[in-house]
């Protein structure tokens, strides 16, 4: 591969590690119905603070989301929606598992 194929495969694989895991995941699918403060965020994770701002962080360096400063708390936003399209094939994928699987076992 060249530079140029190189560099472009790099950005994806970044982008994709900023997604894989469940909490980011949750936390994109979350901030699709509006944006949140990581206070709100914190509480519906369950998790403590510094946790939570280290997966915002993550999703924010790959560009997926956006943070705006309103007086003490930090808003969180989607900043690129077809992000979620990717949900739509992990689900497509899952199903065709699933279905797969179960073909495997109906034919035992």
């Amino acid at each position: 591969m060249n530079n140029k194929i190189d560099a472009k495969y790099f950005e994806m694989t970044r982008i994709s590690k900023a997604l894989a895991h469940p909490t980011r995941m949750f936390i994109v699918d979350k901030l699709n119905e509006k944006k949140y403060c990581v206070h709100e965020l914190t509480e519906m994770i369950g998790a403590d603070t510094s946790t939570v701002s280290k997966h915002l962080s993550v999703l924010k360096n790959s560009g997926i989301i956006s943070d705006e400063k309103r007086g003490n708390c930090v808003y969180y936003n989607l900043e690129c929606t077809c992000v979620l399209n990717i949900f739509s094939c992990v689900m497509n994928v899952i199903q065709t598992n699933l279905q797969s699987a179960i073909e495997l076992v109906d034919n035992s």
